[in-house]
């Protein structure tokens, strides 16, 4: 099926749980998410090495969910926090980070080797690391990582020069240890046997996971090409075409621009009637309306990150003022109608949040007032009335 951008961007809004009220309703089989916990299972994992982003991440897409809301998902383990994947950080369903890792560890932890040989850590190292923590935390015990450290430290185990992270990562790549409950502004450190117990997680085949895996993907991002899967996974083009294999005719594809791109085969009829969604946007006012066109995201969001080619959703001159330097870092992204516009700071005080929107360009004024109503959602996201400090 061929489509325009401007549908690709619809569907990536509906995927993403940003437009859930778009015209027609969610796509087939789709439900709207009322809390964290829902958003994490329909995104598969949620980019969350900045916290407080990827909180903001949940609450922007669970609409009347607040800040404390995210923290008593994370309380009561049904959102944790782990690597699946590129060595970063993400918010995971706890049934499905066991296959996750399953698919990715090997590869993750191969590709460290050099590292460790330059930090001295060894073989010895890791179990003993492993052997006193799992003590240290055993029949329910929880430990922030500053804690774990100077236990570490008492030990005998050195954790200066990023020895401490590379044991912690390696402990959690290989099922050990996991981001749990909230500690002070964080999240402390669990045994994942305990705190998402192997009866509980879903088992899948190797060849089923990269299926499960690609599938989910699409289900929480697409459409995406088969690139942006293998990169977001950090994956094989060997396990992508094994995992479109297992899917069958459970995926679809789409063409935009001459490009190919993979849909979820229950979302596949999305690219159709483009006009009435736009026409929709414009024709009434209340939160779908508001949510399609404007949104404050916060950094590091999947939907500008979760892919390897983000030109449907930026211009390449803009994309070196939301990634300074290309160094990694992503800012906080101003959104109209599924096209990043500009980025957003904020100034939070103990009794209001100000947010500051930075826009490439001017806003129209109806942009200007989309910014209004997402600042005010996000206040009401961390409890707190908001204003918005200056206008382009």
């Amino acid at each position: 099926m061929t489509a325009r951008r401007a549908d690709l961007l619809r569907m990536r809004r509906r995927a993403q749980l940003l437009d859930p009220l778009a015209a027609g309703g969610p796509a087939a089989g789709d439900t709207v998410p009322n809390d964290p916990t829902a958003v994490v299972h329909r995104m598969l994992a949620v980019q969350a090495q900045d916290f407080g982003a990827a909180c903001w991440a949940l609450g922007a897409r669970s609409p009347g969910s607040t800040r404390d809301d995210v923290l008593a998902a994370l309380d009561a383990g049904s959102i944790i926090r782990s690597w699946p994947m590129r060595g970063t950080l993400h918010f995971v369903p706890p049934a499905d980070l066991r296959w996750m890792l399953g698919v990715t560890t090997t590869r993750m932890v191969a590709g460290l080797t050099a590292r460790h040989r330059q930090l001295e850590l060894e073989s010895a190292d890791f179990v003993r690391a492993r052997d006193i923590v799992t003590d240290a935390l055993a029949g329910g015990g929880r430990i922030g990582r500053a804690e774990l450290m100077a236990l570490w430290e008492a030990n005998g185990i050195a954790t200066a020069g990023q020895r401490g992270y590379h044991l912690i990562y390696f402990l959690a790549q290989t099922g050990v240890l996991c981001w749990g409950p909230t500690h002070k502004t964080q999240q402390a450190l669990v045994l994942l046997d305990e705190w998402a117990p192997p009866a509980t997680a879903r088992q899948l085949e190797p060849d089923e996971a990269l299926g499960e895996f690609l599938l989910r993907y699409l289900l929480g991002h697409g459409p995406a090409t088969v690139k942006d899967f293998v990169w977001w996974t950090k994956g094989t083009m060997a396990g992508a075409k094994t995992a479109i294999a297992v899917l069958g005719d459970r995926i679809g594809r789409l063409e935009v621009d001459g490009v190919e791109y993979l849909v979820a085969a229950e979302h596949a009829d999305g690219g159709e009637h483009a006009d009435g969604a736009e026409h929709a946007e414009h024709a009434h006012d209340g939160r779908s309306t508001s949510r399609a066109a404007v949104d404050l995201l916060p950094a590091f969001d999947e939907y500008l990150l979760g892919y390897q080619d983000r030109s449907p959703v930026i211009d390449d001159a803009h994309f070196t003022v939301v990634v300074p330097g290309k160094n990694g870092v992503f800012a906080p992204i101003l959104v109209s109608k599924g096209r990043v516009t500009g980025t957003w700071r904020r100034t939070t005080a103990s009794t209001s949040v100000a947010v500051e929107p930075l826009p490439f360009g001017r806003l129209t004024a109806a942009e200007r007032a989309g910014v209004k109503r997402a600042a005010t959602a996000y206040g009401r996201f961390l409890g707190l009335p908001a204003t918005v400090t200056a206008e382009a």
